[in-house]
C-alpha cells in the first residue's frame, strides 16, 4: 500500500508555470509506474504522464510542455508544467500501481486563466 499526496496546484496566467508534486508514504524506489492524470469538468479523465523504469510518456496535448520525474531519494514525483493554456485547468492526480491495485491521490487543482 502507499498513500500519495499532491501539491503545487494554484491559480496561474496562460504562458506561466507550475511544478507539481506527488510524496509518497513509502519509498517509490521498488514502484516501477507512477504517473499523472487530470479531470476537468465535464470531461473524461486524461492521462497526462507516466514514467516507467526510465521511460516516459505524455499525453499529446502536452508533449514538448510538461515533464514528469522521479527523486527517489525523497520518495516523490514531479510534473513540471511550462507554458500553460487555459485547458489545461484540472484538478490534476497522481497514481501508481503497485501489483494489481491502484493508488490514487486527492488532487491538485490548477487552473489557468487571466
Amino acid at each position: 500500500q502507499v498513500q500519495l499526496v499532491e501539491s503545487g496546484g494554484g491559480l496561474v496566467q496562460p504562458g506561466g508555470s507550475l511544478r507539481l508534486s506527488c510524496a509518497a508514504s513509502r519509498s517509490i524506489f521498488s514502484i516501477n509506474l507512477m504517473g499523472w492524470y487530470r479531470q476537468a469538468p465535464g470531461k473524461e479523465r486524461e492521462l497526462v504522464a507516466r514514467i516507467f523504469g526510465g521511460s516516459t510518456n505524455y499525453a499529446a496535448s502536452v508533449k514538448g510542455r510538461f515533464t514528469i520525474s522521479r527523486d527517489n531519494a525523497k520518495d516523490i514525483v514531479y510534473l513540471q508544467m511550462n507554458s500553460l493554456k487555459p485547458e489545461d485547468t484540472a484538478v490534476y492526480l497522481c497514481y501508481t500501481d503497485i501489483g494489481t491495485s491502484r493508488y490514487w491521490g486527492q488532487g491538485t487543482q490548477v487552473t489557468v486563466s487571466s
